[in-house]
């Protein structure tokens, strides 16, 4: 059986927040230090905008890009970090664990691949490049 994916397109009429408020919103949860998706999860569960898109007619990153407030690092690239950091720590501790060695073999690639990417859209610099002392840095463990 095939599924359909239904997106909704319209503003609910009990939605009682404008695009503006909503947008006065998101710049002071981002100041607060919230990432993109934790701003989409609290509006939806603080309250009620089931969708950002649909009320604003622009995403979380472009408001954001708009207020020119940019993330150092985009979100998904620090949480692989994190899972980085967390297995050479893991790794430092158990030396012959061969299937985390080849976890982070693979995390690292993806990660690689994800800064290439990045540098594609321009929203990292050409010259950066992943090393371990730099998730730890940006992690912060």
């Amino acid at each position: 059986m095939k599924t359909v994916k239904i997106k909704s397109k319209f503003v609910p009429h009990w939605l009682g927040y404008t695009p503006e408020e909503v947008e006065k919103m998101i710049v002071n949860k981002y100041q607060r230090g919230l990432t993109k998706s934790q701003i989409g999860l609290a509006l939806r569960d603080q309250y009620g905008i089931p969708s950002i898109k649909d009320l604003t007619k622009k995403n979380v990153g472009r408001i954001l890009r708009e207020r020119e407030l940019k993330e150092e690092l985009p979100e998904d690239l620090v949480a692989l970090y994190r899972k980085s950091v967390k297995l050479h720590m893991h790794l430092d501790k158990e030396k012959k664990d061969k299937s985390s060695k080849r976890s982070l073999v693979v995390l690292e690639n993806r990660i690689k691949r994800l800064i290439n990417y990045y540098k594609g859209r321009k929203n990292l610099p050409k010259t950066y490049e992943y090393s371990l002392e730099n998730a730890r840095l940006v992690v912060k463990l």
